[in-house]
């Protein structure tokens, strides 16, 4: 997404844990001509984010902030992986998107773009909670979109399926329709610039995901149980 943006005259805000990848994406879009501002911070700390995002939007007015930290499974060195994902993937929305909300709404204008997931349609028994979590910023994102909308300021939530990420190269199981992630920017992207409410991809999953969530739990239930979870 970073990198899709990244254009002479725009001015791009990286953060993330991880000062190594923040400073190779941070180059790569020097070099397509944008300004570029990197800060090593965890989207959990909510005191920091909020003071780095209002000193950030005090001197540059943000236009469009993306909600996209995230993660799926668990980590050998956590002890609680359960709250470490409610933690991230939904402390760690609000912490990125409630510091910039009054800014955006006394200026009349703005974007908030929210990460969710095509999972976040219907609990699964192989990731209870993550599919909780993208069904909670998911609904949060819809709810915040109606409330801002008098001020101004648009709400995209997006869904993706399946990208080839590092986050996915660990999974064991198969990812139908998986994607690059080249291709899941170009069409975020694109239902970002027309401020789409839904932006959910690829279209086919989508529909069948929509089609699992309305059948009835006895029905589906058993069959979700057959497939290999991740840890």
């Amino acid at each position: 997404m970073a990198l899709n943006y990244a254009a002479a005259g725009r001015r791009v805000f990286l953060q993330g844990r991880d000062r190594g990848r923040l400073d190779a994406v941070a180059v790569d879009c020097t070099k397509a001509g944008a300004e570029v501002d990197v800060q090593v911070l965890d989207v959990t700390d909510r005191q920091a984010m909020a003071a780095w995002i209002e000193r950030v939007d005090q001197t540059t007015p943000l236009d469009l902030i993306i909600a996209n930290a995230g993660v799926s499974g668990r980590s050998a060195d956590d002890p609680d992986p359960l709250r470490t994902l409610f933690q991230v993937n939904v402390d760690g929305v609000l912490n990125t998107v409630e510091p910039v909300m009054p800014r955006m709404t006394a200026r009349g204008r703005g974007h908030i773009a929210i990460m969710s997931s095509l999972a976040a349609f219907r609990g699964t028994p192989t990731a209870p909670g993550y599919t909780a979590t993208k069904a909670a910023v998911r609904l949060y994102g819809e709810g915040l979109r109606g409330k801002l909308m008098k001020d101004g300021v648009a709400v995209s939530v997006i869904c993706p399926g399946f990208v080839k990420t590092p986050m996915t190269d660990v999974n064991e199981f198969p990812m139908p329709f998986l994607m690059t992630p080249e291709r899941a920017a170009l069409i975020i992207r694109r239902g970002l610039d027309r401020r789409a409410a839904r932006i959910a991809f690829p279209l086919r999953l989508y529909w069948i995901v929509r089609l699992v969530a309305a059948l009835p739990p006895a029905w589906v239930d058993p069959v979700l149980q057959r497939f290999q979870g991740k840890e």
